[in-house]
């Protein structure tokens, strides 16, 4: 599947050799903004896979508009601009912005940039991913402890024991272990 870029170039010729020289290596160009406020519109509206972002743009610079992109998308953003200062590198620094181009660009700086960055997005996301599943799972433990813990002080059973009726009562009626925790721990509330 061709991996979406959005384009917010205020440089019209810039912007269109951009998007040319990812349309041949078989990228899909989903907008065009000149500017920061055009920028966060596309992005709602498109919700791309990677975001090539201008530093100085018209209206809102392209600093700005990727702060509010990552707070409400999070979106990963490569910055291009003609400024290498250290200021604006400083500037940059946002967990979402994966890379930063100094123009001109090329295709020989810029295919490789984008790569990277569509890579180090999808890392990023994977690793959400398992930290929001594992933070689910501690979630179901604390459940089941806590109803391990009720049945063990209400029927003085042994932890072991306790488990394996959780265990058991959640095979014989084909529910998870953490439902029949939330109903032994409603019962003896």
């Amino acid at each position: 599947m061709k991996k979406r870029i959005l384009i917010a170039e205020d440089e019209s010729i810039i912007r269109m050799d951009i998007k040319l020289m990812l349309q041949d290596q078989g990228y899909e160009v989903v907008g065009e903004a000149g500017d920061g406020d055009k920028a966060i519109e596309l992005a709602f509206l498109h919700k791309p896979d990677l975001i090539l972002m201008d530093i100085k743009m018209p209206k809102i610079n392209g600093l700005q508009a990727s702060k509010i992109i990552a707070n409400q998308l999070d979106l990963p953003i490569l910055i291009i601009t003609a400024y290498s200062q250290k200021e604006f590198v400083e500037k940059a620094q946002q967990d979402n912005i994966v890379g930063y181009l100094v123009k001109p660009i090329s295709e020989a700086n810029l295919l490789p940039a984008v790569e990277i960055a569509l890579h180090q997005s999808e890392k990023a996301k994977r690793l959400k991913k398992e930290i929001y599943n594992a933070k689910q799972e501690v979630e179901k433990r604390k459940f089941i402890e806590r109803a391990k813990g009720l049945l063990m002080h209400a029927e003085e059973m042994t932890e072991s024991d306790a488990f394996k009726r959780i265990r058991e009562s959640s095979m014989s009626r084909q529910m998870t272990m953490e439902s029949i925790a939330k109903e032994i721990i409603l019962k003896y509330k």
